[in-house]
């Protein structure tokens, strides 16, 4: 049960970023359109940026690199919000999976607790 509170927010933002990066990389029919029409890249790039998000992600999967990996996943989806912004659309879901990023590594590692107390300490 205790896994279950530490992993289970980290859960969330893991499955949908798993989910953008093997659509980008198994090039659905259903990604190409807004990549290129409503979003303006090139097909070019979709695979490359698939295989960064894919990496981004699995290095914020292991315990020893989480870290890195939030950082490295908030640079990503701050490109998201960026790229939705750019074209008038709505983008609150990138803003969200990256505050469940951060959220998801402070419940299960406890040196992001320790850095980062959210309560005091009792006297």
């Amino acid at each position: 049960m205790k896994y279950l509170k530490e992993w289970g927010v980290s859960a969330l933002p893991m499955l949908a970023l798993a989910m953008s990066a093997f659509m980008k990389l198994s090039g659905n029919p259903g990604m190409i359109e807004p990549w290129t029409k409503t979003f303006g890249y090139p097909l070019s790039l979709l695979t490359p940026i698939g295989v960064v998000e894919l990496l981004c992600l699995l290095t914020y999967i292991i315990p020893r690199t989480a870290v890195l990996g939030a950082i490295l996943l908030t640079g990503y989806l701050g490109g998201a919000v960026a790229t939705h912004a750019r074209i008038g659309d709505n983008f609150a879901s990138p803003i969200v999976l990256g505050i469940l990023v951060w959220l998801g590594l402070y419940l299960r590692d406890p040196r992001l607790r320790a850095l980062v107390p959210l309560t005091s300490a009792s006297r």
